[in-house]
């Protein structure tokens, strides 16, 4: 079998590459695999952080791809269509995250949706920024493909209405397992410089202003002097907001900032530092921190929220905060120390058996079978 797997790959850098990276990996011992990447996936002016790229320092798996598809150029989208049907392969896999995407992926599928079996992994439909024509877009791409896989109802929801009668399977948001192990707690905090014997919250990844990263540090002028908040991330918005709120609350010595892109060979001291990680997001499908922190077996605490609930509470491996506040999550944050670490770690474990890349490439062999039996 083969698998043209149409997607965002090195040298990009960020959570959609990650997850290409893992399932291309996993889909590797199965079967044939080729990356077709973009060779431009957002123009400058449109990206919000730093730079897109992975940085010469960083270390990462270097997955072997064709860069060729430029997300605003439709010659460079027929240019991919006929390098697909040279590979002749009989899945075109893409992952869906966003309506800008949908010109260059929708089009690819079209063109190839009468030759190979066209299945999509669908992060979000419904944008957390608004996009012209979102609605648009979204039905274009989600039209040119025959089977989708999820990892939230809440996208699920999303798919149905847009498609009643779209085909699809719901699994389970894989771990990222690639950053290496665990270092002692005591030695992660000393590197951050954080006293040993705080209770330390962690905010991870990049912020953006749906990510509730507000609401997180009018928590913690809520919270005693025992908790201490370190945030580490790439700002996908102005800083002066949150620099001005925590100097207004007079917390600036309780929280740490790392506002930077953070590498993967440093992920681990942030998650080995930390008590739990929290996600006191505002609107969310599912989220990948999740599956960092679990990684990590470190338990969460997010707000009730699109599909986070289902990465949470049926493994119970951290708390769910009812009501979207500085103060409700001031308030799961202290019943969280309350509570016995080990019984989210028995949730976590549980998590990780279901949760891996290779279960999940598994069941796109298993979609492809159920395709070709149903002709």
């Amino acid at each position: 079998m083969k698998i043209a797997y149409v997607s965002t790959f090195y040298p990009y850098r960020g959570g959609i590459a990650q997850f290409n990276a893992n399932l291309y990996r996993a889909l590797s011992k199965l079967c044939n695999v080729r990356a077709f990447n973009f060779s431009r996936q957002y123009p400058n002016f449109l990206f919000p952080g730093e730079t897109q790229y992975v940085q010469s320092s960083e270390k990462v798996e270097v997955v072997p791809s064709l860069r060729i598809l430029d997300s605003i150029n439709p010659i460079s989208y027929q240019k991919t269509v006929e390098e697909i049907h040279r590979y002749e392969p009989d899945i075109v896999l893409t992952k869906y995250w966003m309506p800008f995407f949908a010109p260059s992926l929708g089009f690819v599928l079209l063109r190839t949706k009468k030759k190979c079996y066209n299945i999509s992994i669908i992060d979000n439909i419904e944008p957390h920024e608004k996009i012209p024509f979102s609605k648009i877009l979204n039905k274009f791409f989600l039209s040119q493909n025959h089977y989708f896989i999820v990892m939230s109802e809440q996208v699920q929801n999303e798919l149905i209405k847009i498609n009643k009668d779209a085909r699809f399977i719901r699994l389970l948001h894989p771990l990222y397992d690639h950053f290496g192990k665990k270092i002692p707690s005591e030695l992660a905090r000393e590197m951050l410089n954080i006293e040993k014997n705080k209770k330390v919250l962690l905010f991870f990844g990049f912020i953006r202003e749906y990510k509730g990263l507000d609401i997180l540090i009018e928590a913690m002028s809520q919270l005693d002097d025992s908790y201490h908040l370190i945030v580490a991330g790439e700002l996908y918005e102005n800083k002066d907001k949150y620099i001005h709120l925590i100097n207004e609350l007079q917390i600036e010595k309780r929280i740490s900032l790392f506002l930077r892109y953070i590498p993967d060979a440093e992920v681990p001291t942030f998650f080995s530092a930390s008590d739990v990680c929290i996600l006191p997001y505002k609107t969310a499908t599912q989220s990948g921190i999740v599956g960092v922190a679990y990684n990590f077996d470190l338990p969460i605490i997010a707000t009730n929220v699109g599909g986070l609930p289902e990465m949470i509470e049926p493994f119970r491996t951290g708390l769910i905060v009812q009501e979207t506040s500085a103060n409700g999550l001031a308030k799961s944050i202290e019943q969280f120390f309350q509570e016995s670490k080990e019984k989210f770690l028995k949730g976590i474990e549980t998590y990780k058996s279901k949760a891996n890349w290779d279960y999940f490439a598994k069941n796109i062999l298993s979609i492809y079978e159920k395709l070709k039996n149903s002709e």
